[in-house]
């Protein structure tokens, strides 16, 4: 195995040595093994493989280089042959996937980089490349074009780099320049190097160079390049103001042509990529920690045989048992067997809130209301709507017990934590049967001493449907049983109000009372 960027590794040995000094927590400790995942997936594992032909699309391109003396004119600065090589460079980024073969020329042309798309081996080729040991001074591009005739290169992009040389070889030699270039079917384009004006070239010793009759040479761009090119429907251009802005320039133009992308055969490695295991175990453990399954960490470990702290193992154990014994208290409690309920939560030895929470419902489900109460009391949330929930059934519990009046209190704290229409109705309907029992009392229709105490069978049946009729709706959540219908409850709070309206018929006690209090009158106008 290997890593495509071996050098991200170092950021594992900041993230051991805080393994190594931090205390040994279960969450800092899988953080910590989560970020050492993650920085194996950027190194790229990878696993090598033997050599494969296989097909690339990519665009045939040869670069044909003059190297020539004259290049070595400034007006192009560094030098006109520096400036082509930066353009090469830039050439060879913009055109990743082309295959591509260099050539150099002076009299003769010389192959530097058989056809390859591995663009390293062309700038090693540039790299090693001393035009200070070419002997030949000279430019023939009937040399060049021979040679590439020679060669199948239909199809492909041919660039030539190159200030054109002397104009009397092209003007003597043009009509089989241009034939030379129509056999090679290549697309022509042609990069002139230099400028109208010209400059002198300089030797080793820093003298402007002299032709036989003592003349300062003066180097210019060759103008019949540009009929040369426009002869083959070819594209001419002279060098931009960086070699980047030329290379990005000639891109366009072979991008412009009307030519066809090749698939090229080519024997390469293949690799196996091993970054999804990391990355999938980072992601797995990441997963773990933030939601319930942290409890699984131990059964995660055991199987990939990885050692773990005591302290760790431990703690992980007991929530792993945790989570058994909590989802084995759910199950009884859908089967309605309580004291099932109340045995797994007993073994869980990490309380939550779920597990109290369950607890308290099964209290509440079993009518020990007082003890419901006190669990339900004993809960710790910042949860809004958790704590809204806990309101309504401890109130909801203070109402079974008759204690109407704390019940009043919490479910208007309810209230107050969110809006519930069930916590409304049962609020409404706890008034009504706080003002039913002060009115049976005797506060609301007092009786005479000596009216008979004793109530018919009747009324006491009576009374009986009405407590049935007034018990407080049980929320969803709170162990209670379902809450009826928004309409239901409201036909609820209607009849009972109408049964309050409804007059009482006067006995003849009642009767004979108020003719005495009228008879006693002193002023009856």
């Amino acid at each position: 195995m290997m890593f495509l960027y071996p050098s991200l590794l170092w950021m594992l040995l900041p993230l051991a040595l805080m393994l190594w000094k931090s205390p040994k927590k279960a969450a800092l400790v899988v953080h910590l093994v989560i970020l050492m995942l993650l920085v194996f997936t950027l190194a790229r594992p990878i696993q090598k493989q033997a050599l494969q032909e296989a097909s690339i699309e990519a665009k045939d391109i040869i670069i044909a280089l003059d190297v020539s003396y004259s290049m070595k004119s400034t007006d192009l600065l560094p030098t006109r042959y520096d400036f082509a090589k930066e353009t090469i460079r830039a050439l060879l980024e913009k055109n990743p996937s082309s295959n591509i073969m260099l050539i150099a020329f002076t009299s003769n042309p010389l192959l530097l980089s058989p056809p390859t798309t591995d663009h390293r081996l062309i700038e090693v080729a540039l790299q090693s490349l001393n035009p200070e040991y070419i002997l030949t001074k000279g430019t023939s591009l009937k040399a060049l074009f021979k040679k590439l005739s020679s060669i199948h290169i239909t199809n492909k992009h041919l660039i030539i780099l190159s200030d054109g040389g002397e104009r009397e070889e092209i003007e003597k030699d043009f009509e089989t320049l241009n034939r030379l270039l129509l056999d090679t079917g290549a697309y022509v384009h042609i990069l002139a190097l230099g400028t109208k004006q010209g400059t002198t070239i300089r030797t080793k010793e820093g003298v402007s160079l002299k032709d036989k009759q003592g003349n300062l040479v003066i180097s210019r761009i060759n103008p019949l390049l540009d009929k040369l090119a426009r002869s083959v429907n070819g594209t001419y251009m002279t060098a931009n103001a960086s070699p980047q802005a030329t290379a990005s320039t000639l891109s366009k133009l072979m991008a412009d042509t009307n030519s066809k992308t090749q698939h090229i055969q080519k024997m390469q490695y293949h690799y196996k990529e091993w970054y999804p295991i990391p990355l999938t175990l980072a992601l797995l453990l990441f997963l773990l920690v933030h939601t319930r399954g942290v409890r699984y960490l131990l059964l995660l470990f055991s199987l990939l045989g990885l050692p773990l702290h005591a302290s760790i193992e431990a703690s992980v154990r007991a929530s792993f048992f945790d989570l058994y014994h909590l989802q084995q208290a759910y199950k009884c409690y859908a089967d309605k067997t309580y004291t099932c309920v109340q045995k797994n939560l007993k073994q869980i030895h990490s309380p939550s809130l779920q597990s109290r929470l369950l607890l308290a419902n099964t209290y509440y489900k079993q009518e020990n209301y007082k003890q419901a109460i006190l669990t339900y009391r004993s809960i710790r949330t910042s949860s809004v709507s958790k704590k809204q929930l806990l309101y309504y059934n401890i109130a909801t519990a203070y109402a079974h017990m008759q204690a109407y009046d704390k019940a009043k209190i919490y479910y208007t704290k309810a209230l107050q934590l969110q809006p519930d229409k069930d916590a409304q109705f049962n609020l409404a309907l706890i008034a009504l049967k706080h003002d039913k029992r002060e009115a049976s009392l005797g506060i609301a229709h007092p009786k005479s001493q000596s009216a008979d105490s004793s109530k018919s069978e009747s009324q006491e049946k009576q009374k009986e449907n009405e407590r049935e009729e007034d018990q407080p709706s049980s929320g969803s959540g709170g162990g209670g049983e379902s809450t009826s219908k928004e309409k239901q409850k409201e036909s609820k709070l209607r009849s009972d109000e109408s049964q309050e309206d409804t007059p009482h018929p006067l006995g003849s006690k009642a009767y004979e009372l108020i003719n005495k209090g009228y008879i006693r009158e002193t002023q009856p106008w």
